[in-house]
């Protein structure tokens, strides 16, 4: 695992709390050296609980990323009901990785290429070798998931706002 991947401290957490919101999310900050409610990973792993995503300074931002999105990809019934363990599904899974890239675009800072890269250096593991090669050579049934949820438009990039909004939360 890397210290070099961007943290939450490195970032604006106004965009990310703005992010989540477009999905019904909320961020809840935890104070430096306390322990993340509903991390499932420990240490400075991101949580979640119902709709709400746990975070410390030092929690790296793919990880907080793919906990959010591991409750975006989830119905609002599922979701409400969710504590630490998102899904067992593997489409599911997939699914909140291919989305994870696609949500670091819309953070200044961050972007899909940087968060690749972090997701690499902590270990993400995907049979072609790395994070890119997955996200653009091999993962159409995750792209294709999405699509079919309303949570990615046609052209690979996030739904309007309104919409996201409205998916989210009925």
């Amino acid at each position: 695992m890397s210290s070099s991947v961007l943290r939450l401290d490195d970032i604006n957490i106004t965009a990310v709390e703005s992010l989540l919101a477009r999905y019904g999310l909320a961020l809840r900050r935890v104070a430096d050296g306390e322990s993340i409610p509903g991390s499932y990973w420990g240490d400075e792993e991101a949580g979640i609980i119902g709709h709400t995503v746990y975070a410390r300074g030092d929690t790296p931002v793919h990880s907080l990323l793919h906990e959010a999105c591991h409750l975006i990809v989830l119905p609002p019934e599922r979701r409400a009901a969710v504590h630490t363990d998102a899904t067992d599904s593997i489409e599911e899974e997939d699914a909140t990785c291919y989305l994870q890239i696609v949500l670091a675009g819309a953070l200044p800072g961050v972007g899909r290429a940087r968060l690749m890269a972090d997701m690499d250096a902590w270990g993400y593991s995907f049979r072609l070798g790395s994070t890119r090669a997955w996200f653009e050579q091999d993962a159409e049934n995750a792209r294709r998931w999405l699509l079919e949820r309303g949570l990615l438009a046609p052209d690979g990039e996030l739904p309007v706002a309104a919409d996201a909004t409205m998916r989210a939360t009925s």
